[in-house]
């Protein structure tokens, strides 16, 4: 019985830590994601801006 409820906890421990650390990489997924869209927007805006200041004067 003893062996039974070890082998459990450690794969109750297994699942815990496996889910922590998909969370955590999926936040860290998340964030790089962010990163790059908001670097590419702020490019692009810095280029319209060019642009337009290029076809009105």
């Amino acid at each position: 019985m003893s062996e039974a409820l070890s082998n459990i906890g450690g794969k109750l421990l297994a699942l815990v830590i496996l889910l922590v650390a998909g969370w955590v990489l999926l936040k860290i997924v998340i964030g790089v994601v962010t990163f790059v869209a908001w670097t590419v927007l702020a490019i692009v805006a810095v280029v319209a801006v060019i642009w337009a200041l290029n076809r009105l004067l």
